[in-house]
């Protein structure tokens, strides 16, 4: 059975772009059409489509207003579609906080100039966020923990993420105490204009600091790094940044495999990292390096992941120490980094 798509946009041609790319793959359907986010909480409710796809700027009621409905009374995946500005981060993390998944760039020449890269990804994430995965069901911080204890003192803390992370990130940040006593480097995937604004909107909930990395800035206890968008985030020496542009043939700009691979020369054994929510299997190779150096490697649970692919690559190929719901990881955290296991 196809997946039913309800597509969400004030503008008609924005809509009939989206619709064709949909209705082109035979495991897609357009259910229903709205546009503006009154008819799009409406039609949820009356079509009760897979998932949706969502503009913010509409009549009667704008996007992020929508979603919250929608996740109130119809709990849908929705993906937004976003202006890579920095406005347009602000309003895509607000449509994330609200309860949307995932977003993709808004761009009308991109649509409508036939590029191919553009109606794979659509399609892809589509299909994705229309999974089982795509609402997760966030179980007792104690569901299906194992825990264990470790010998070592750990310096360092890296936590990859992706689809779902910025969510992720947040519930786990926001629980840790300002005294904290390791930096912690994250590599998000997000694009070069949002990651000013999400450093900026974590540091504000957070008790630790928290700002998007500086090439050649030292590490401080208490405090969170986050790759810019765009970028490689790579360690030069104990506690010390690099921040480049990085091999082009890279397909994650930042990526969590990077990262965590330079992690080993400096810091050996005593690295903490950790894998969240996200598609694809970004930070796996990563991972089996830091294993070889004898470090801690957690991924999140999958049923409190929103997409769980890079979980479950580090699952399936048997390099987590761990695995830990979301609601328990920040606890974790504090018990094994403050107290050394």
């Amino acid at each position: 059975m196809s997946i039913g798509v309800l597509v969400v946009d004030d503008s008609g041609f924005f809509r009939q772009q989206v619709k064709t790319i949909i209705n082109a793959d035979p495991r897609l359907r357009v259910v229903g059409e709205a546009s503006n986010g009154r008819e799009a909480v409406e039609k949820t409710l009356s079509l009760q489509p897979d998932v949706i796809t969502m503009d913010y700027e509409m009549p009667l009621m704008d996007g992020i207003s929508s979603v919250r409905e929608i996740m109130t009374q119809q709990p849908t995946p929705i993906l937004m579609f976003s202006s890579l500005t920095i406005e347009g981060a602000r309003i895509t993390l607000d449509a994330l906080d609200a309860g949307a998944v995932d977003f993709l760039p808004k761009s009308y020449e991109r649509i409508s100039g036939g590029h191919s890269s553009l109606k794979q990804i659509l399609v892809a994430k589509l299909l994705t966020l229309a999974g089982p995965r795509a609402a997760p069901n966030l179980p007792s911080p104690s569901a299906g923990q194992r825990t264990t204890s470790y010998a070592q003192d750990f310096e360092l803390v890296l936590i990859g993420a992706s689809t779902g992370g910025p969510v992720a990130l947040q519930k786990v940040l926001t629980q840790l105490p300002v005294n904290f006593p390791c930096p912690i480097l994250i590599i998000q995937h997000l694009p070069g204009t949002f990651t000013a604004s999400f450093a900026e909107r974590l540091n504000a909930q957070c008790a630790i600091h928290v700002q998007q990395a500086v090439d050649g800035q030292d590490l401080a206890p208490g405090s969170a790094y986050l790759a810019p968008g765009g970028m490689q985030m790579m360690l030069s020496g104990k506690n010390r940044l690099r921040i480049l542009a990085g091999d082009a043939r890279l397909n994650y700009k930042p990526s969590v495999d990077l990262t965590f691979g330079s992690a080993v020369k400096y810091y050996g054994n005593r690295t903490l990292a950790i894998v969240l929510t996200g598609m694809g299997a970004d930070g796996r190779e990563g991972a089996r390096l830091l294993k070889q150096g004898n470090s801690v490697v957690w991924a999140q649970e999958a049923s409190t992941c929103v997409i769980d692919g890079m979980p479950s690559a580090i699952t399936k190929a048997n390099l987590a120490d761990e695995v830990i719901p979301l609601l328990s990881i920040a606890q974790r955290m504090v018990e094994v980094v403050r107290y050394g296991g």
